[in-house]
């Protein structure tokens, strides 16, 4: 069993997702790779206090990156959009 911060590891603060905040009352997570849809809706309303709706995930490819000669890649992770109830707000986005 994973603890709630185990499963969601940090908010993303990108232009996507403030847009998405602003219209639909959406907020994104960088979450763990193998958590599933369950285990980030409870972690989520654990974490924040707030009601979840809906879970949509995605996994994101880690870019290709390279320093002078040597050429490596940076690891996969699964971003995470947590749609939440009309009049829920997470505090931690407010203000951005």
């Amino acid at each position: 069993m994973k603890t709630a911060y185990q499963v969601v590891q940090k908010p993303l603060l990108t232009e996507k997702g403030t847009r998405l905040k602003e219209e639909g009352n959406q907020y994104l997570f960088r979450v763990a790779k193998r958590a599933n849809k369950i285990e980030i809706k409870q972690a989520i309303e654990a974490l924040f206090k707030v009601t979840v709706l809906e879970v949509r995930t995605l996994p994101v490819r880690g870019k290709a990156k390279r320093l002078g000669r040597f050429q490596g890649k940076l690891p996969d992770w699964k971003k995470a959009i947590a749609t939440l109830k009309a009049g829920d707000s997470i505090e931690l986005f407010e203000g951005v």
